[in-house]
């Protein structure tokens, strides 16, 4: 049975497409898994990340403008799959027109269940885990992401206007589970881009006095291996990195959790 996990925040720059790449190929490469990522920001920047070049193929877009006209058909989802060998990961790559497909999910029927209809059971019953990498955003695109999971992952920079954004996106999550998902649940708080400066550690200090047991034990150091990572599309856990370790001790506690 699956489980599908969003990884969204309302602020940029955080590291969420860093987290759910670096997490799938975790679970395919160190554990076996079968993973699929799932890009649905605009920016694109997970899909860069899994080497994706244009070549006519469904994206993100096309996928939610059938879903939202009812003209979705299962060779069409196939033919939106990727498979990236390095990560041993598939993925469903997004583009930039993603963001005019937003006005038209707002008008559709049940627009909240869009991305529902893209990600059913019998599409995703093959993998272990769906990891949806999220748009900065509490708009509808993040709704649906919501909508379908089962768990949301947060990953919190830790600085003091990464973590003033949280409240918003915990009202609207816990909208989200009493109202359309009941099944959703927090996975965890994930600290990012940690450093051993004082706002830093006071930070933390502050997501742990705050979220208790659902921060997680794993912290994301600061690093220019994240970026020369994504610069050379290789996973850190294929690293001998820092990073590669933390995002390892990451998946292990998603195991657990999950």
């Amino acid at each position: 049975m699956s489980t599908i996990i969003s990884c969204g925040s309302q602020k940029g720059g955080v590291g969420k497409s860093t987290t759910a790449y670096n997490l799938g190929a975790c679970l395919a490469l160190n554990h076996g898994k079968k993973v699929l990522l799932v890009d649905i920001d605009p920016q694109a920047n997970l899909s860069d990340y899994l080497g994706f070049e244009p070549d006519g193929s469904p994206t993100m877009t096309q996928l939610v403008m059938s879903a939202c006209m009812g003209t979705l058909k299962p060779e069409m989802l196939q033919d939106s799959l990727w498979y990236c060998e390095t990560a041993d990961v598939d993925f469903i790559p997004s583009d930039i027109n993603l963001a005019s497909a937003e006005p038209l999910m707002s008008t559709t029927i049940s627009r909240e269940t869009i991305l529902r209809r893209i990600l059913t059971k019998d599409f995703v019953s093959e993998y272990d885990f769906v990891i949806i990498d999220c748009l900065p955003s509490l708009g509808t695109l993040l709704i649906n992401a919501l909508t379908v999971s089962d768990r949301l992952l947060i990953p919190v920079q830790t600085q003091k206007f990464s973590m003033d954004g949280l409240q918003s996106l915990e009202s609207l999550y816990q909208q989200i589970k009493s109202a359309v998902n009941p099944k959703l649940n927090l996975l965890g708080v994930l600290p990012t881009m940690t450093d051993r400066t004082r706002v830093s550690r006071a930070s933390v200090e502050t997501l742990t006095e705050k979220y208790g047991e659902m921060l997680f034990r794993t912290h994301i150091s600061k690093s220019v291996e994240a970026a020369r990572s994504s610069e050379n599309r290789m996973p850190l856990c294929l690293t001998d990195s820092k990073l590669g370790r933390e995002y390892e001790e990451l998946a292990q506690e998603v195991l657990e959790r999950c």
